[in-house]
């Protein structure tokens, strides 16, 4: 085979020959043979390994690209296809929360309240479920109520029931609570649907240029396993 240096391998990707020396002590690439005189020599496959990595980098994160070329280079076909399964899991139930978080945001009614706040008798009663349930969420993290200074009893504002109301969505589409909870605090950190649904849209396009990596990196990685024989 041809022999290259590292310098050969790292131009094509705009990064540094030691680089290169750190991929193959890391497993990404096979080990390289030596000159009399103590040099790596890389060949044509070293190049193909290194065109899948950086291809699947994007589509499956460094630590998976990582473990996925590791495996291979160890002939252990069975678990790359494990990782990357798991990757594409991943990724679909990814898209199906933000599918379910876009429905429930679709999904929200406006809810006026009394004098701008509600206790959790109506409330519950708004949503169909019993105010232990409430209770339980804010437990959870999901609601925080204020409390009424003279009473202690529990009072929701306009902000609250919104919560309440996206937290019931996610419930029905079988959510469960732990994953409900960031959700809410995204919505809490954005300042409410409006800002939070400009960040979705940015969800989606980041989920649909994963998968198009995916491609790419299946079709690189596919290469690669075809120049091993």
């Amino acid at each position: 085979m041809r022999k290259l240096r590292p310098i050969d391998l790292a131009r094509e990707h705009g990064i540094s020959s030691q680089a290169v020396r750190n991929y193959e002590e890391a497993g990404i690439l096979p080990p390289a043979a030596r000159t009399p005189s103590g040099y790596r020599a890389y060949t044509p496959l070293h190049a193909q390994a290194l065109r899948a990595f950086v291809a699947l980098t994007p589509a499956h994160g460094h630590h998976t690209a990582t473990a996925v070329l590791r495996a291979i280079n160890e002939d252990a076909l069975e678990e790359a296809l494990r990782l990357i399964d798991e990757s594409h899991a991943q990724l679909l139930e990814d898209r199906r929360t933000l599918t379910a978080v876009e429905n429930a945001l679709r999904d929200l009614a406006p809810t006026p309240t009394e004098h701008g706040v509600t206790h959790i008798g109506p409330l519950a009663r708004r949503l169909g479920v019993r105010p232990a349930t409430l209770r339980k969420w804010e437990q959870a993290g999901i609601l925080r109520p204020g409390r009424d200074p003279r009473t202690g009893y529990r009072v929701y504002a306009s902000a609250d029931v919104r919560d309440a109301q996206l937290a019931h969505q996610l419930r029905r589409g079988g959510y469960l609570l732990e994953q409900i909870a960031p959700l809410l605090t995204q919505v809490r950190a954005a300042g409410g649907i409006a800002p939070l649904e400009a960040a979705l849209t940015g969800w989606r396009e980041r989920l649909s240029a994963r998968g198009l990596a995916m491609l790419g990196g299946a079709a690189a990685l596919d290469a690669y396993l075809s120049a091993r024989g």
